[in-house]
């Protein structure tokens, strides 16, 4: 065993992230082939041309990808191409962009966003309207761009319809749709859908398409399903140091997810883990669920001081800790026996909290 190799403990799983998962070893394997001789740089190599094959299948023939580094990176650059200097995005409070990017959206986008209070992470088109207002006063901020997340920070799902309603209703007021998919393939396999079904078909113009939650060791990809609604994006992913130089690994990651059904059997286990997780611990007096578990997460309500108990073993986040409300997420490597040893350790914490 090499130094490097026993840094960590192999046997550790944690509840909190699937970025806590490692890489699944089919793109592992891509990336070795990937690996071998030398290519061009800067997304002129094989591997960067068979992926536009790859996302053409999924999304139709208009889209235009270009592979990026991480979320953040493809959720600024995405809403920098939708929109002009002077415009702001809507999206629903809870949104990663919101909430979880540091402000990059503002102050490496430079756009506003205008967050709306959802109960459940999803907007409609009555909570758009809260926003959608002011156009042609100079004094505000034009809301011209709508972002969506597919699933949402709380699990929950848009369906298709609940899409194409969003979709006609900001289109008919010049407004351009942005998905933020890191979940894409969660929300697919629990819908039992085709991805272009909820992008391409439903109305969204530009996609954040997720990677890394799903097995890949690094990565996400911009997908510009309507090109005409997001001008500049080669210039504005050089600008935003999201231009891979061996663009070739990202695009050999996403080949091997999108161009087989990796994606979607490493999703519905991820779904298949948090359904488990969520009936054994439905059953547990003391547990409250506050979310409807609808694709890889759990958020639930514990008694005091139980959730830094479990924490010992199992690693996961307050969600609201002013509440006690946890989040608990799933991934593709997630299994039975991981379940059930953590909702053992929850049932033993809460009955000893009692």
């Amino acid at each position: 065993m090499t130094e490097t190799a026993s840094l960590h403990d192999p046997a550790l799983r944690a509840f909190a992230s699937d970025n806590y998962s490692g890489v699944h070893p089919e793109i592992l394997d891509a990336m070795a082939a990937a690996n071998l001789g030398h290519q061009v740089a800067y997304g002129e190599d094989a591997y960067t041309a068979k992926l536009r094959d790859v996302l053409t299948a999924h999304f139709g023939n208009r889209m235009r990808a270009f592979p990026v580094f991480n979320g953040t990176g493809a959720n600024v650059i995405s809403l920098q191409s939708l929109l002009p200097r002077w415009g702001a995005v809507i999206c629903a409070s809870t949104a990663h962009i919101n909430v979880d990017e540091n402000g990059a959206p503002e102050r490496v986008g430079g756009m506003k966003l205008l967050n709306v209070p959802t109960p459940d992470g999803k907007l409609t088109p009555e909570l758009i309207d809260r926003e959608a207002w002011g156009w042609g006063d100079e004094h505000r901020a034009q809301p011209l761009a709508v972002s969506i997340t597919q699933s949402t920070e709380l699990g929950t799902l848009y369906t298709v319809e609940e899409i194409q309603a969003i979709s006609e209703h900001i289109h008919a007021r010049g407004m351009k749709l942005h998905m933020d998919g890191a979940r894409l393939g969660n929300a697919a396999a629990a819908l039992g859908v085709p991805l272009r079904a909820m992008t391409t078909d439903a109305g969204v113009d530009i996609l954040s398409l997720g990677g890394t939650k799903n097995g890949m060791m690094y990565g996400e990809c911009i997908v510009a399903l309507n090109p005409d609604a997001a001008p500049g994006l080669d210039y504005l992913r050089k600008m935003n140091m999201q231009l891979a130089s061996k663009m070739r690994f990202v695009s050999a990651q996403f080949i091997a997810l999108y161009g087989t059904d990796l994606w979607l059997r490493s999703a519905s286990t991820a779904n298949a883990m948090a359904a488990r997780l969520r009936s054994a611990v439905e059953k547990i007096d003391g547990v409250t669920l506050t979310q409807a578990t609808e694709s890889n997460a759990v958020f639930a309500t514990l008694p005091a001081g139980v959730a830094d108990k479990l924490r010992d073993s199992f690693r996961f986040y307050d969600w609201d800790a002013s509440t006690g409300e946890v989040r608990w997420m799933c991934t593709f490597d997630t299994t039975e026996a991981d379940v059930d040893a953590f909702a053992a350790a929850i049932a033993s914490e809460v009955s000893a909290a009692r």
